[in-house]
């Protein structure tokens, strides 16, 4: 069955004009909308032949702080809902083209983006040639713990700042299951449940009648037991400690909304020892038309096994399930991962020149490093040279980019003037 019977599709439908309301906010968040757009532009570049485990999507909004395994706050790429094996170029492109359109975005003139647009690029190039000279076993063990990298950056970074940096690292290292226990459940006869909030946040039992709530909640206890094979014993043994207590559907991100997001909710000991887990469908990556069909026929597992190869620290309970949709019948893949968990993003949208060119440094050399693990390092350092031309090619590429997204982006604004285009906005 589909994950909490959403069994109408038209349900999902309803949603597509929020994701278009979100775009539309600004030609940024049309950007981190439309990576199928751009996959489909850089299909037509020429390929340098050397690819990686891509991102997919690595423009600035999809790198953030999360709590690693140890606890320890970590820096890294965040979402891999596109993630594939291509070249290794796309990703820094898509994530170049980010830079020059946030920049653009806080009105910076060209010459206040050209410092962070090249600084994503640098640092990309220059961490790259750091790994092609490290041990296998280095690279893989390297990560950016948020505590070293506020000691190495704090002299660049003016005091208020980086007051206001560590008060929103202290309140992420306590964003976890207990918080969004207290933020998402309220007491109703004596048990745990999720507010309803739509249509951000609809309960299951407002999805369904009773008859068919009581068997959606038999069947949802069957698919968590499914989605635990997916993971390595311990966490098996981990996860299978805790018993169902409620499910909603939520609506998450910008390119996301219209797919299938919930969020479900487990607790174990008590009360007091909740675990808040999201399913979120995993579709095929908007790359596959270019660089090829996945290896693995699962989309969630495709996530899941990217997110792997590419993150220095991944979230414990990261695994699949597939469902199968009552109505149309329709096999659908989802990846489970831990919801919330320390996530920290950044405010591209109050950055200042130089914040943006020391977080757009931040995000050259993550995903230098994710790339690193998945790719001949070696060969992709002596591409890029020791030179500064490859940086500079693609700012070029970058400030273009920024341009035709420009162009999209006021295209779909007059979609929506002549009523072509449905949004919602404001949710």
């Amino acid at each position: 069955m589909d994950l909490l019977r959403e069994q109408d599709t038209s349900r999902v439908r309803e949603l597509v004009p929020i994701r278009y309301g979100r775009m539309l906010a600004s030609a940024f968040t049309f950007y981190r909308g439309s990576a199928a757009l751009m996959a489909a532009d850089l299909a037509v570049t020429p390929r340098s032949g050397l690819d990686v485990q891509l991102c997919g999507d690595a423009h600035l909004s999809n790198f953030g702080v999360f709590a690693a395994p140890d606890r320890r706050l970590v820096f890294d790429c965040n979402d891999f809902d596109e993630t594939a094996r291509g070249p290794f170029e796309w990703d820094v492109k898509r994530l170049a083209a980010s830079v020059a359109i946030a920049g653009r975005d806080r009105g910076f003139s060209e010459d206040e983006r050209s410092g962070p647009v090249s600084a994503s690029v640098s640092a990309y190039r220059e961490a790259m040639a750091r790994y092609g000279a490290m041990r296998d076993l280095d690279v893989w063990y390297a990560r950016l713990d948020i505590g070293d990298l506020l000691g190495r950056f704090s002299a660049k970074v003016a005091k208020q700042r980086l007051k206001q940096v560590e008060r929103k690292l202290a309140k992420a290292q306590h964003k976890d299951s207990l918080r969004a226990l207290s933020k998402l459940t309220r007491p109703v006869d004596g048990g745990l449940r999720i507010v309803s909030d739509p249509p951000l946040i609809t309960p299951i039992e407002e999805l369904a009648p009773d008859a068919e709530n009581r068997d959606v909640e038999m069947e949802l206890t069957g698919l968590l037991s499914a989605y635990t094979k997916s993971l390595e014993g311990d966490r098996r043994h981990l996860v299978e400690r805790y018993r169902y207590v409620h499910a909603a559907r939520k609506v998450v991100g910008v390119g996301s909304v219209g797919t299938r997001a919930w969020i479900v909710l487990l607790l174990g000991r008590d009360s007091d020892d909740p675990l808040f887990l999201q399913a979120k469908e995993a579709q095929s990556s908007v790359l596959e038309p270019y660089a090829g069909k996945s290896r693995f026929a699962h989309h969630g597992r495709r996530v899941v096994e990217g997110q792997r190869l590419m993150q220095a620290a991944g979230d414990l309970f990261l695994g699949w399930v597939s469902a199968e949709g009552l109505a149309d019948g329709q096999r659908r893949d989802f990846y489970v991962r831990q919801l919330w968990d320390g996530k920290l993003a950044a405010d591209v949208e109050l950055m200042t020149p130089a914040d943006l060119e020391l977080y757009a440094r931040m995000c050259g050399w993550t995903l230098a490093r994710a790339h690193a693990r998945s790719g001949d390092r070696i060969a992709i350092a002596a591409y890029l040279g020791k030179g500064t031309s490859f940086d500079r090619a693609i700012a070029t590429f970058a400030e273009a980019y920024a341009d035709q997204n420009e162009g999209d982006y006021q295209e779909m604004i007059g979609a929506v003037k002549d009523g072509r285009v449905v949004v919602s906005s404001g949710v």
